[in-house]
């Protein structure tokens, strides 16, 4: 699906197509569609209805939208001490930063910044380079259908050396997307010397970005891949309260769906 965007010059279209197909915008159709049909086909609407009401609130849910998280986008466990360690002494590696969205402007420093996912990748990035002594490369340009301006990978390397002391090794700043920070990442460290790759990004979003950087690395010169996902869950148990609606799981169960059809569609 998404080299069918590519050859159709209509890769930009992918944001609105995902608000169309992702909660919570199919399931109030559901409802309306149903109140629409309650006048002509009384049972038919009610079920309409139930089910796009039910769906919404268990899309609310801890319950529901950690289980999707899981089950969809199956993120690998953290990266332990020993494996922190053997990248000490890894020769020709750089840690990757995957960006996850900007903000043109945020009114309080009065300047561009970071999307939230993008601060906490980078923040553990920069803690693995301090770690590892390894060097840095943050990934992300413009994503498809924003507004010009300073890039991801711009903002993150000034906010990488005024507020972390760290400056990036790299910045890779023409991506829109997770297939193009992999072909034009790869591209770039393998002129730069490096044969492996620390990948930084979400657990959600992990085994999407892999495998794009596995097809990204194919045919050239061998590239190995270390993954190194954070924001994990820190426990998959269910409790009573995980069953009450709470707006901020919505958005969970909609990052879930997201890398899903991604990964259906090959994007």
């Amino acid at each position: 699906m998404n080299d069918l965007f590519m050859t159709l010059g209509i890769e930009a279209w992918k944001p609105v197509l995902g608000t169309l197909l992702l909660p919570p915008l199919p399931l109030l159709l559901l409802v309306l569609v149903g109140a629409r049909l309650m006048f002509r086909r009384r049972l038919r609407a009610w079920l309409l209805i139930l089910l796009g009401v039910v769906s919404l609130y268990l899309a609310c849910t801890n319950a529901v939208s950690s289980l999707l998280e899981r089950a969809l986008t199956r993120p690998p466990p953290a990266l332990a001490e020993a494996g922190i360690g053997a990248l000490k002494r890894a020769p020709r590696t750089a840690i990757v930063v995957l960006g996850g969205g900007r903000r043109l402007l945020a009114p309080e420093y009065g300047i561009s910044s970071l999307h939230e996912r993008s601060i906490e990748r980078l923040r553990y990035g920069i803690w693995l380079g301090r770690e590892t002594s390894l060097p840095l490369i943050y990934s992300g340009g413009i994503s498809h259908g924003e507004k010009e301006g300073p890039t991801e990978a711009e903002i993150a390397a000034r906010i990488a050396e005024r507020e972390f002391g760290r400056p990036l090794r790299w910045t890779e700043t023409d991506s829109r997307d997770t297939r193009e920070n992999a072909l034009r990442t790869v591209a770039l460290l393998r002129k730069e010397g490096m044969e492996q790759i620390v990948l930084v990004t979400h657990g959600y979003h992990m085994r999407r970005a892999l495998r794009n950087f596995e097809r990204a690395a194919a045919g050239g010169t061998p590239m190995k891949f270390v993954v190194a996902p954070m924001g994990l869950p820190s426990s998959t148990r269910i409790e009573a309260k995980d069953w009450l609606p709470v707006a901020g799981n919505l958005k969970t169960t909609t990052i879930a769906l997201h890398e899903w059809l991604g990964l259906l569609g090959g994007a």
